[in-house]
């Protein structure tokens, strides 16, 4: 029984693994199963047996590409001086992540297309987008900034970067976007730190 445990394990790995080169570097839409059961050397039925539809790869995919986008952003943001300064770091990170390559054509360009915005944004719930509520937390705590409601002030902050973030995609200069949005970001969370 483990053997097999093992096996599956193995294959959905191969699938995935094939699936996010591909769809990082030709798109969802230019992706077929034949070429995701080809980059993992294996049938095209088995790709079927462990995913029904292509979009199921997808949204396995999405959720592997943001798991790891997160894991970077927190090392981007481990080094700053306090909560709302990680917030920007950690941010700033995510815009120039998802500004370019496959990471941007997985989470912004495909992702709410594939997945529409709602199951985007509850896979993005459990990754970047859960941050921000745990993170004011942190800072009200500490009093960085005023206490009030989290969920409010977390979906304003979180819609503001989800924004900025797909207008980034859209645009030829993605890098200069990015910077300019991050500055703007910075603006807004350094506006709510509490006064001494």
């Amino acid at each position: 029984m483990a053997k097999q445990a093992e096996r599956r394990a193995a294959t959905i790995e191969a699938i995935l693994t094939a699936a996010r080169r591909l769809f990082g570097t030709q798109g969802f839409a230019a992706t077929t199963m034949d070429e995701i059961a080809e980059g993992a050397r294996i049938a095209k039925g088995a790709v079927y047996h462990h995913f029904k539809t292509k979009e199921a790869v997808f949204e396995a995919v999405f959720d592997l590409v943001s798991r790891d986008l997160v894991v970077e952003i927190d090392g981007a943001a481990r080094a700053e001086k306090d909560v709302l300064a990680a917030m920007v770091a950690g941010t700033q990170h995510y815009f120039a992540a998802t500004a370019k390559g496959p990471t941007g054509q997985i989470i912004l360009r495909d992702g709410p297309a594939v997945l529409g915005w709602e199951r985007w944004r509850e896979i993005d719930a459990k990754h970047f987008g859960g941050k921000m509520p745990r993170a004011l937390s942190v800072a009200m705590e500490a009093g960085l900034i005023a206490k009030q409601p989290v969920e409010p002030l977390a979906r304003l902050l979180l819609g503001a970067v989800t924004e900025a973030a797909v207008a980034c995609a859209g645009r030829a200069e993605i890098a200069r976007a990015g910077a300019e949005y991050a500055r703007a970001f910075k603006s807004l969370v350094e506006a709510l730190r509490a006064k001494p």
